[in-house]
């Protein structure tokens, strides 16, 4: 990827995790291995779960041109459990799901990773979704991943998908957050003094056998231990592909401009780590429907006046990326839509947990028809469902 900050928007690409239910009893099956071999081995990977699949997208400057990408990907794999009278969903969690019945994807590293962490990874069943934003300096990297941190739970609140958990109503929108929570390396990104500080902090903590190698590291944004990217890992996965490219959208807007604000010499704003953490369960609490910490002064404010004011500080981003247009009417009509948790909570109260899932896949299938310039107001522009 050769484009930079300074010449234009740089690349951005996405990695969906999906769950795989059955279509009758409506829960959590191992069936990965047969969608995956229905699949391409290039775009397509085993999860540490054998009941989820994650999709991969190519990089792209166009937004657009993602969320043309990321649509074909879920028309692949609906078709794929299509053929195997499964159903696949794109949601932090599912409603009901039999810890007993499922496995991990068995490989020398899942199988380490659940003798040494046992019932935490046995209830490791939860997707999200993975932005990743082309940078190339890996010191830039680190130095933007702590700047951001403040703003990284408007965009959880944005994706919340996960009220329910093993049959119950958490009273979360995003339960997800608090089972991810329990690894020893999630939460905000701390202040390092550049790359070297950083990867000395991982190697200390593969001596001390917390971790097994870097890909454990499950900040809420991070560095990538594959890609030369600064990744968003906070987000559950969303439902609709609409809101996928939203969050794509505004991360890498947000990236931009902490990138400009180090370029230019701008000192990162004084946020302590304590108060992000409170942000951040405030935005898996309440997700949408409530209110979420302002960075800029440290007050609860709407969720919805929290994006109208994250989207306007990103505006100036959003235009020369030539993504304004279809950001702001993604930003309006998730708006207007609700969180997915509230979403569920409405299909829960008429149809109890089958409803929720169902809706779910529902959901899952909307709006893969995408075309290049299709917003999602512009529905005489897609292929049919």
């Amino acid at each position: 990827m050769e484009l930079t900050q300074g010449t234009g928007p740089v690349a951005v690409g996405v990695e969906e995790e999906f769950h795989i239910v059955d279509l009758e009893s409506r829960r959590l099956v191992p069936q990965a291995d047969s969608l995956l071999s229905q699949l391409p081995r290039e775009q397509f990977v085993a999860e540490l779960q054998c009941s989820m699949v994650e999709a991969n997208s190519r990089p792209y400057a166009r937004l657009v041109d993602l969320a043309e990408d990321l649509a074909a990907l879920r028309r692949r794999l609906v078709a794929a459990a299509d053929g195997f009278g499964l159903g696949v969903v794109a949601a932090g969690t599912v409603p009901v799901a039999d810890l007993e019945s499922l496995k991990v994807t068995p490989n020398p590293r899942n199988e380490n990773m659940l003798d040494e962490y046992r019932l935490l990874v046995r209830e490791q069943l939860i997707c999200g979704t993975q932005v990743h934003v082309d940078i190339g300096d890996r010191d830039l990297a680190v130095h933007v991943g702590h700047r951001i941190a403040p703003w990284l739970p408007a965009l959880l609140a944005l994706s919340a998908s996960s009220p329910f958990w093993l049959g119950l109503d958490t009273g979360y929108a995003s339960y997800r957050t608090m089972l991810w929570s329990r690894w020893p390396t999630t939460g905000p990104l701390g202040a390092f003094t550049g790359a070297a500080e950083y990867d000395a902090m991982i190697e200390a903590l593969v001596r001390t056998g917390t971790i097994s190698d870097p890909g454990m590291i499950y900040y809420d944004v991070r560095p990538s231990a594959h890609l030369p990217t600064l990744e968003l890992r906070i987000a559950d996965a969303c439902p609709r592909l609409e809101d996928v490219v939203l969050l794509a959208g505004l991360f890498r807007a947000i990236v931009g401009g902490e990138v400009d604000a180090v370029t230019a010499g701008r000192p990162a704003p004084r946020v302590r780590t304590e108060v992000v953490r409170a942000a951040t369960w405030r935005a898996a609490r309440s997700g949408m429907e409530g209110g979420l910490v302002d960075p800029l002064d440290g007050t609860s404010v709407p969720a919805p006046q929290l994006l109208q004011g994250l989207l306007e500080r990103c505006r100036e981003r959003l235009e020369a990326a030539g993504d304004w247009d279809l950001v702001a009417e993604l930003a309006q009509a998730a708006l207007a839509r609700g969180s997915s948790a509230a979403r569920q909570r409405q299909a829960f109260s008429r149809g109890g947990a089958p409803n929720v899932v169902d809706t779910l896949i529902t959901e899952t299938r909307t709006n893969i028809g995408w075309l290049p310039g299709a917003g999602p107001n512009r529905s005489h522009q897609h292929r049919p469902q």
